[in-house]
């Protein structure tokens, strides 16, 4: 038995529609790893197919609206500190340096206080040792009714406000190639650029898509089909998802999923954000190049205009037009070809040869346009001039109000040696971490 985390709208007549909290009983998963079950609504009777991620196991920790799993602490304070939230708001998430340990984040007024929950030798939860308790459940019901050296008395769950995204538009094409370009409308136009314009559409007239087109005779569909091909085989929260592609006519799509907000640059110029969402997006920025980083794709063109933002503020990494797979832990690309001088690594503008330290010091200049709510990086010099002043040592000064903690993680990215640069996933910890208190600091009595 599941218990439903969101509404879902069926979007073929197989698919089942469900609201949050009803209970739906698993019949059989639709093909291994496919991410989509066949169930019956328990209370309707009802049977069809299921997105698995937007279901729980029922009575599983999983099915409370409190767990949160694995979100890192500062995605915790944004989400608690945000106006959908109060006083007394809390979530419970995985702890982040204690494996099968948790830890309990609660709004007081204008602040986050985390506090440790412990396992038990023999099982069981604790705070505080004079008062262990055999569940999650049973220490969430007694710090509701009891402050007991809390901050304050658990009052609501964090309110979750991401709608995960389905594995693949239906249940019969999340490994589907080629669709049908009948079942795509267009509507309003987002942008174009050298190669097409982006469009909003709908898929079989209910699921919003994006529509990437591609002009004809703008690129040979081997090409084309290399873009898609790189985003079909790369999943993660913080990437772009490809759902199909049409090209057995011209033009040519490209089928994502709808990121609302449209780029983070234009959303950075027209949004006046403060600066703990600023180092948020940089921290999910930073996972999703992680991710490129183990699988060994260099993305080559990263920059806020290639990052796209949802509905909810999320942000992922988009336009992997440049992207390459490593051999040798370098790319080198085609002799002539044509990259953003204000965002390439020196050494990749004089020799061409791309690596992911090369991304790095990309992502540098990514933190800077975030910190600075969109600016041009070095909007005294023209590319040539650029290109001479990091040859001497010059840096981009450090932005007014932005923290040393921040500028000195930008110079990181910047080192003149591409080894001295820091992984992905240094960069991500420290994002994360930006405004945690230290071990110590967790709010622990005994």
């Amino acid at each position: 038995m599941m218990v439903a985390m969101y509404d879902y709208e069926g979007r073929t007549d197989e698919d089942l529609s469900f609201r949050k909290g009803e209970q739906l009983e698993v019949l059989k998963e639709a093909r291994a790893g496919s991410g989509w079950l066949y169930a019956r609504n328990h209370a309707t009777g009802l049977e069809g197919y299921i997105p698995l991620d937007f279901v729980a196991k029922l009575r599983s920790i999983e099915a409370e609206p409190w767990y949160f799993g694995d979100i890192a602490r500062g995605e915790c304070e944004r989400r608690l500190l945000s106006n959908a939230n109060e006083h007394g708001s809390f979530l419970i998430r995985n702890s982040e340096s204690r494996k099968n340990e948790y830890s309990l984040s609660v709004r007081a007024m204008n602040t986050v206080n985390h506090y440790r929950i412990r396992i038990m030798d023999h099982g069981g939860f604790f705070i505080t040792r004079r008062k262990p308790f055999d569940s999650l459940h049973d220490l969430v019901a007694y710090y509701s009714q009891h402050n007991d050296g809390l901050c304050t008395r658990l009052d609501t769950p964090c309110v979750s406000v991401d709608t995960p995204e389905t594995r693949g538009l239906s249940h019969d094409t999340w490994d589907v190639w080629e669709i049908p370009k009948e079942q795509v409308e267009l509507g309003r136009l987002l942008g174009s650029g050298q190669f097409g314009e982006v469009y909003q559409g709908r898929w079989n007239k209910t699921v919003p898509v994006a529509v990437k087109t591609l002009r004809p005779g703008k690129m040979k569909q081997q090409e084309f089909l290399e873009e898609a091909q790189i985003l079909k085989n790369l999943r993660h929260p913080r990437l772009l998802q490809l759902y199909a592609v049409c090209t057995q006519e011209e033009p040519f799509y490209i089928i994502t999923e709808l990121m609302h907000n449209g780029s983070l640059l234009d959303y950075l110029r027209r949004e006046n954000r403060p600066l703990i969402d600023k180092v948020t997006i940089g921290a999910e920025v930073a996972a999703g190049m992680e991710f490129l980083e183990t699988k060994n794709y260099v993305h080559r063109d990263l920059a806020a205009r290639n990052v796209l933002v949802g509905k909810n503020g999320n942000v992922k990494v988009a336009d992997f037009g440049l992207s390459r797979i490593l051999k040798e832990d370098e790319y080198t690309a085609a002799e002539g070809a044509r990259f953003p001088i204000k965002w390439t690594a020196p050494e990749a503008l004089r020799h061409n040869k791309f690596t992911t330290k090369s991304d790095v010091w990309s992502f540098g200049v990514l933190l800077m346009e975030v910190v600075t709510s969109g600016m041009i990086p070095y909007p005294e010099l023209s590319n040539v001039e650029v290109i001479q002043a990091l040859e001497t040592g010059y840096r981009m000064p450090q932005p007014k109000g932005c923290p040393t903690k921040l500028y000195n993680m930008m110079l990181e990215c910047w080192a003149k040696k591409p080894s001295s640069r820091p992984s992905f996933e240094d960069l991500r910890w420290q994002l994360d971490d930006f405004f945690s208190i230290e071990e110590s600091d967790y709010k622990d009595f005994g």
